[in-house]
């Protein structure tokens, strides 16, 4: 059976995460994968579900959803296999005043060596910028000489970075 990609973006309000789960549920899809968060008052969601239903009945079921047009829904089928990191995880934290660039720069930076970003996040409180990702380096990475490139990177953004290695109890 295929996987199934759901994705509910809009403004956010109480219930949503409820009819969402709810509607799933009831066509008997087990949602193996999620995260959701809310962006300066959007609702995003995304969800990665296993089970009998496919994309047009998924879509259907939540068609409720977007009927007052605050909502917007996609379902579309994904791969089954699941990408198994072949190094090590680490946290890579940022913090200093914000400016554009600093995401692109230093996601450069760890993709130069071949890292991957698996899960970000960033926010901004007042001046100060922070953003946390999780990400995973291969084997044959020379972390201090990564290191040393972010925080070079960083000096010319004005932003402060660490990396650390994550255990996967950390997780």
């Amino acid at each position: 059976m295929p996987l199934l990609a759901v994705t509910v973006l809009g403004h956010d309000r109480p219930g949503i995460i409820a009819e969402t789960t709810g509607a799933l549920a009831g066509l008997g899809l087990n949602i193996e994968d999620s995260t959701m968060t809310l962006l300066r008052g959007h609702f995003a969601m995304m969800l990665i579900t296993g089970g009998p239903a496919d994309a047009a009945t998924v879509e259907e079921a939540l068609a409720g959803l977007t009927s007052d047009g605050s909502l917007s829904v996609s379902v579309r089928e994904v791969p089954a296999e699941r990408g198994t990191p072949a190094g090590s995880t680490y946290l890579l934290s940022v913090h200093g005043g914000d400016r554009p660039g600093i995401v692109s720069t230093l996601a450069g930076e760890v993709a130069k060596v071949g890292g991957n970003i698996t899960d970000l996040t960033t926010r901004l409180a007042g001046d100060l910028y922070v953003l946390s990702a999780e990400v995973d380096l291969p084997e044959a990475t020379d972390v201090p000489a990564l290191t040393s490139a972010l925080r070079a990177a960083a000096g010319g953004l004005g932003v402060e970075v660490s990396l650390l290695p994550l255990e996967s109890d950390d997780l």
